[in-house]
């Protein structure tokens, strides 16, 4: 009998040791196909047929990277869902669902808040971001002065071209008066420049037939949204300053808000934590990539300064439907960056910037997410700063850090 009992527990162990092993094997073991390491080429399908093209390269089932010039975004978030993959890159809402179909993934991008879904694939070993059938017969490196939307009155605006070209691969941005299109990759073929970008928030993709001076094309945003844009040459072509975009109605020298946290709790600016500081008060949202830059920047100066007299607050103008999950965003864009100063949420279900301005009635309109309002010790609003100029536009980003550390340095000397 103490035989039997002893074999009986032997049995159990075994069973449930064997139970527990299968249940903590990682989940791709569970499924059909897993992600094979490599060099992908993934397309998106936009308007007029036209295919947005991006490169990630899998490094383990796990873990793979984005890129785009400069720029590569590391991915640790895929989970594996029978014979699909679900890839969430850092931060941003949207995520990739794709079928695996050997070396091809076959599936959609979505933005389930915004309700978008756009048509996605990719193969392994394709290594080309662009499919080239000439050789580049223009050169587009330098500064373009720039018109999206020509002649169409209110939704007509100006931007800057910047790039540079290394034989056939072409590499810049776009600035705008309130942010930068971030780092863009592509080629020259023949006459015709082809430039991508793909982050996990913004689809984008710029079209254009080149002369030597001047540029002439359409901007797909997704599949949701196309304009045409022209250019010319213009080394010494400037926009306008972003100090001077956004400014305080007439009567008012100082701002006021009130927004809940992920807690609970109302902060406003007249709190203790903010009495006799020097404030900036950044007016953002969790999808906004302009933003994610600028939040990259003042994380790390906060870390470095918080002991010296400086606060930061972001009030989050959020697009999710719900309460709940604008503050999952808002968490997630926390959490992946280390922010340690308050995040408030001041709208959701919207980010319209016309419904943001009623939130903050005392500027004369909320132009662009992000924009930074710079308060002195006094609680004097003494500047502010519409826009972002991030990495990929290069000196102009070495140029806004050094304005930003010098400014705020007088401030706190005050």
């Amino acid at each position: 009998m103490r035989s039997i009992i002893i074999c009986l527990v032997v049995l159990t162990l075994v069973s449930c040791k064997d139970k527990t092993k299968s249940n903590g094997l990682d989940a791709e073991s569970k499924v059909k196909n897993i992600l094979k390491n490599g060099m992908y080429r993934a397309v998106l399908e936009v308007k007029d047929g036209e295919l947005l093209p991006f490169n990630f390269e899998v490094e383990s089932a796990r873990f793979l990277k984005v890129f785009n010039a400069e720029e590569v975004i590391n991915v640790d978030e895929i989970e594996y869902r029978n014979d699909s993959v679900v890839i969430k890159l850092p931060v941003f809402e949207g995520y990739i669902k794709a079928k695996l179909e050997g070396d091809m993934l076959k599936g959609n991008f979505i933005i389930e808040s915004l309700e978008r879904s756009v048509t996605f694939s990719a193969k392994l070993g394709a290594e080309k971001r662009f499919e080239v059938s000439e050789k580049p017969l223009e050169n587009v490196s330098g500064v373009w002065e720039t018109v999206f939307s020509p002649g169409k009155g209110d939704d007509s605006y100006i931007a800057k071209g910047i790039f540079k070209q290394d034989r056939g691969v072409v590499t810049g941005t776009f600035r705008t008066t309130t942010g930068d299109y971030r780092f863009l990759e592509g080629v020259m073929d023949g006459d015709e420049m082809k430039l991508s970008a793909f982050d996990g928030s913004h689809a984008f993709l710029f079209i254009a037939t080149v002369t030597d001076s001047t540029l002439e094309g359409v901007f797909y945003s997704g599949n949701h949204w196309k304009e045409s844009f022209i250019a010319k040459r213009n080394e010494t072509y400037e926009l306008e300053e972003a100090d001077n975009l956004t400014f305080l109605k007439e009567g008012y020298d100082s701002i006021d808000f009130t927004f809940p946290n992920a807690s609970g709790e109302a902060i406003s600016l007249s709190d203790d934590r903010f009495k006799d500081k020097v404030v900036i008060v950044q007016i953002m949202g969790s999808w906004c990539p302009n933003c994610l830059d600028e939040s990259k920047y003042y994380a790390e100066f906060y870390k470095n300064n918080k002991n010296e007299g400086i606060e930061f607050v972001g009030l989050a103008f959020e697009y999710a439907k719900t309460k709940e999950f604008a503050f999952n965003n808002i968490d997630r864009l926390i959490d992946r960056l280390g922010i340690d100063y308050p995040i408030l949420l001041a709208q959701y279900g919207s980010s319209d910037k016309k419904k943001a301005q009623e939130k903050l009635p005392m500027l004369n309109h909320v132009l662009s997410y992000p924009t930074s309002i710079y308060i002195d010790k006094k609680g004097k609003v003494r500047k502010i700063h519409t826009g972002f100029n991030g990495p990929a536009t290069g000196e102009k980003y070495v140029e806004f850090k050094d304005e930003f550390e010098g400014f705020v340095a007088q401030l706190l000397a005050e």
